[in-house]
């Protein structure tokens, strides 16, 4: 099955239906600290395998290249052949937070031509009973590929006039008016605020297409084409680049660095508030929590 046959996202009765051709994985990650493993081993939906945000969507990260760089190719071919993945088969990764987490492998997987989703509403629209039991899979076929020039964008292209950076943070740390991980608060100049947790409605589930376009919309984006997502570090970003698929408005790009890399890069301006204008945005030292 081609990427293009499987939306990005997916509910229950489409896993339901094919869910002898798929690989659910579970891709739990908490930027407090909170062991994402741990909280698999408690309880996951039957018969997945988690996925490590750390050890394979990601590679060591640092001020010059942020949080959560991607990792190298064949790394991250390693971690799904090892999990039991391989090119053919349809991979459906949820986590507990909406897949604001999980849309980090959904994109990797969908940027390299592999079939992936995300499970709507994640484990919170899992009405089964839950396991403990780790599956055991033989090892996959997966195929390394490079990732696509086309698919990321670079620190410099956030300041070219003819793109459009949007921001996926909460509205809170896009102002400025709090920010207890990255060394200056603000956000990029120009920058477009599309909160990707306010993709999901009040259940936790996805909008629907025609509110996806009215918040893109008063965000001045009707096309993805020139549109590069970012937000703390290059993870729930791709939540949003996601859902700009979903709607039908094309392919964005990811700036993987997101604002763990821009808010070191110390010669760069950035901006306050919810309007675009000058900013004094003051700097202080890195803080102690830890780059990966």
């Amino acid at each position: 099955m081609q990427n293009s046959a499987v939306e990005p996202f997916v509910d229950l009765e489409w896993l339901s239906q094919n869910r002898r051709r798929v690989v659910l994985a579970d891709v739990r990650w908490y930027l407090d600290g909170r062991s994402g493993r741990e909280a698999y081993d408690r309880g996951h939906i039957p018969g997945a395998v988690f996925v490590d945000l750390d050890r394979w969507l990601s590679a060591e990260g640092s001020p010059l290249e942020g949080r959560n760089p991607l990792p190298a190719s064949h790394d991250f071919a390693l971690g799904m052949r090892e999990l039991g993945i391989s090119d053919d088969n349809i991979v459906v990764a949820y986590d507990d937070a909406g897949g604001v987490i999980a849309a980090r492998l959904v994109w990797m997987l969908r940027a390299t031509g592999h079939s992936s989703a995300l499970l709507d509403g994640g484990l919170g629209s899992y009405e089964g009973p839950l396991e403990t039991e780790h599956p055991s899979r033989l090892a996959g076929d997966f195929t390394a590929k490079p990732w696509p020039s086309n698919r990321l964008a670079e620190i410099h292209e956030l300041s070219i006039e003819t793109n459009l950076a949007v921001d996926a943070r909460n509205r809170d740390r896009f102002e400025g008016r709090q920010d207890p991980i990255d060394p200056r608060p603000g956000h990029v100049p120009g920058a477009r605020n599309v909160p990707c947790r306010e993709n999901l409605g009040p259940a936790g589930k996805l909008r629907s297409k025609a509110e996806l376009l009215r918040i893109f919309a008063k965000a001045g984006i009707t096309s993805a084409e020139n549109v590069i997502s970012y937000c703390g570090s290059g993870v729930t970003a791709c939540h949003n680049l996601l859902a700009l698929e979903y709607a039908g408005l094309g392919h964005g790009r990811l700036f993987t660095g997101g604002w763990s890399q821009y808010g070191h890069a110390l010669e760069l301006p950035v901006e306050l508030g919810a309007a675009n204008g000058p900013s004094t945005a003051p700097h202080r030292p890195p803080s102690p929590h830890k780059f990966g």
